[in-house]
């Protein structure tokens, strides 16, 4: 995967674009050395496989918050609380 910065990719654009879209290719955008977006091909096609893994993880990280949450606190409860 290609990483760029924020501010060189301000002057390639055109450039970056036609790479993704010939290439296939993703492309990770910085900012001070953090991504903070990713620009994919628009025709990408779905990867089963990831989409199954993707739905693997969410269902664990689901299991997690469950084992975790404290009894008797509705979901509506805990966010009401942590606006405050």
């Amino acid at each position: 995967m290609v990483t760029i910065g924020i501010r060189e990719l301000k002057g390639q654009i055109s450039e970056v674009l036609r790479m993704v879209r010939e290439t296939g290719r993703e492309v990770q955008i910085t900012n001070r050395g953090k991504v903070i977006a990713l620009i994919v091909p628009a025709n990408r096609a779905a990867d089963p496989l990831e989409e199954s893994r993707a739905w693997d993880e969410l269902d664990q990280v689901a299991q997690d918050i469950s084992a975790r949450w404290p009894a008797g606190v509705s979901a509506a409860q805990a966010v009401s609380e942590a606006r405050r």
